[in-house]
């Protein structure tokens, strides 16, 4: 039993898969939660509250647009000898099989008063809000990073200093879906120095 806010933070991260759209029905998630998820993205940390994250939402006929401008990524970069039909389709269907699709960017300081990396950092933490938020309501998320991010400036209609580092998925699992992981020990990932 849950007893302390430590409890529930610690239960909840631990309970966070990345959940992918092979395991989602279809089914559609309300805007007002979506909106949720990302003004929990919001409060991410960021050096000098640069806040560098920024966010495309695919949604209805826009999945097929992301589907297809990935889809047809795949097809144009991808020399016919190690081509797949079969992994042309899987692309382009995760998009569908998604409640929403949302691209991943970041918004480089015009005055550059941090390093790149903690804008990339900052952008990281918006994320793992995503998945914690879409973790509590049971909802299926994974971020991607296809090969397709370094050519979709135009697609996405990013502004100058904008890039884009992914795409985060999410959908209703299916009933029963568990995803499961593991972990080593943090004892060995850890040093401790006491002088």
């Amino acid at each position: 039993m849950i007893t302390t806010r430590f409890e529930y933070v610690s239960e909840l991260i631990q309970e966070r898969r990345s959940v992918f759209p092979v395991s989602y029905t279809g089914e559609k998630v309300e805007e007002k939660t979506i909106m949720g998820i990302l003004e929990n993205a919001n409060w991410a940390p960021t050096h000098k509250l640069t806040e560098p994250w920024r966010f495309v939402v695919f949604a209805d006929d826009g999945l097929l647009s992301i589907g297809e401008f990935l889809a047809n990524h795949y097809l144009e970069h991808t020399p016919s000898e190690l081509f797949s039909e079969d992994k042309y389709k899987r692309t382009l269907s995760k998009a569908l099989k998604s409640s929403h699709v949302i691209a991943i960017c970041m918004q480089r300081d015009a005055k550059q008063s941090v390093p790149q990396w903690e804008e990339v950092a900052a952008v990281a933490c918006a994320v793992q809000n995503m998945y914690l938020s879409c973790t509590s309501l049971e909802l299926g998320c994974y971020w991607s990073s296809p090969k397709a991010i370094v050519d979709a400036k135009e697609f996405l209609q990013l502004r100058p200093g904008e890039n884009c580092l992914g795409f985060f998925y999410i959908g209703v699992p299916e009933k029963g879906h568990q995803a499961k992981s593991k972990r080593s020990a943090i004892v060995e990932k850890v040093r401790w120095r006491r002088g």
